[in-house]
């Protein structure tokens, strides 16, 4: 039997999401004095959150981006075990973009530079040590590479567990199996939230629903251009591999194709099938696995016919220019914060837009200016921001 946590009466801001973005924020929330109530409609981390061995990178185009990539790295993930006392299985093996014509190769040299400028140790590195990097990928196969070390790939799962024991500690509830239905403004001011486990005011609520804040921040009144989109991966099976190199997470700029151990004797392969459609359904197709197979035999042969085991399909939570919307929505009935429609890079932002969406909500200017990823930038037919180079 599932058992309903009771709603309290009243909190400062209630959360809607229970993966690591919502996780981290009512964390920081609670650390900063706020009450706060997290409202999970399954459990936590049962979305987005609970299908990726995420990577985490600094390596972006764009200095929010990077400034949110950079901080999380080295606050947060590199020293997670002694800030939060959760193992989240991190692996600092570095991060490879494999690039195969000059408009890449310029376009990711012009990044690193900025990525440098920023305190990001990153370079774009030639076909020979692209395959010492990898010896999977043959030297003759690439133009050249983007290669940082200081990033690699992780749990989100303890991420969740460890925000979550923060934000208990500093006196959150956490309330699993509990949907929010409806969301109305009280006479002063605050909001109403209706949940199956009765009703519950908020002098604020932060939207963190990952591939679902699209349809949350309508019952919020709020347009938050958030659209699911499934995404694949696969396992090789255990041995098939050998006993592989410890390899960078290793991605191709043209393809979307990447690779990284699992473990002492496996491989993941992930593989972003741009025809895919928009939907929440997560069941896995083993024939997407032609799609990987077919950019392995041109970047990394040997493991074109490599046997998988096993697989699965999550969601990644995309907007129109896939950059997020970060901020607090205006002229509402009640004050909406929001933090969605990462388009990939949630897990690795998370620890840092907790602290983001923590200032915003006491009135204080964040570490970085988030204001360019508001979602009024889409308002009036609004082009959005410029693509980051590489989203998968």
């Amino acid at each position: 039997m599932i058992s309903v946590t009771a709603l309290p009466t009243r909190v400062d801001v209630a959360v809607i999401g229970g993966g690591v973005m919502g996780t981290s924020i009512a964390a920081r929330l609670a650390e900063n004095g706020a009450s706060v109530a997290l409202l999970e409609k399954q459990t936590l981390g049962c979305g987005s959150s609970a299908k990726p061995i995420g990577g985490f990178r600094a390596q972006f185009s764009d200095e929010t981006n990077i400034a949110l990539g950079l901080r999380s790295l080295t606050e947060h993930l590199l020293p997670f075990r002694r800030r939060y006392g959760v193992d989240i299985d991190l692996v600092q093996c570095g991060y490879l973009f494999l690039l195969t014509d000059e408009q890449q190769v310029e376009g990711y040299a012009a990044a690193a530079a900025l990525q440098r400028s920023m305190g990001v140790d990153s370079a774009v590195v030639d076909p020979a040590e692209v395959h010492r990097l990898n010896p999977y990928v043959p030297a003759g196969s690439v133009l050249a590479g983007q290669f940082s070390p200081m990033a690699g790939h992780l749990r989100p799962a303890g991420m969740i567990r460890g925000f979550a024991d923060l934000a208990r500690r500093h006196g959150a509830t956490m309330h699993e199996y509990t949907p929010v239905s409806g969301i109305t403004a009280a006479a002063d001011g605050e909001a109403l939230l209706h949940t199956p486990a009765g009703e519950m005011r908020a002098g604020a609520v932060v939207i963190a629903a990952g591939a679902w804040s699209g349809e949350v921040g309508a019952l919020a009144g709020i347009d938050l251009p958030v659209r699911p989109l499934r995404r694949q991966l696969a396992f090789t099976a255990p041995g098939a591999a050998g006993t592989p190199p410890l390899i960078p997470f290793t991605l191709d700029a043209a393809t979307t194709g990447y690779f990284h151990n699992v473990g002492p004797d496996r491989l993941l392969f992930g593989f972003a099938d741009q025809a895919e459609p928009e939907g929440f359904g997560t069941d896995w197709d083993e024939g997407w696995l032609a799609g990987f197979r077919a950019f392995a035999a041109e970047r990394a042969p040997e493991l074109a016919a490599m046997p998988v085991e096993s697989g699965w399909a999550g969601l990644y939570e995309m907007t129109p220019d896939r950059n997020a919307v970060i901020g607090e929505a205006t002229g509402g009935a009640f004050r909406t914060l929001y933090a969605a429609g990462f388009s990939g890079h949630g897990v690795l932002q998370s620890p840092a837009v907790g602290e983001v969406v923590a200032d915003l909500y006491a009135g204080r200017a964040p570490f970085t200016d988030v204001s360019r990823f508001s979602a009024d930038r889409f308002s009036g037919g609004g082009a959005g921001l410029a693509h980051e180079l590489a989203v998968i």
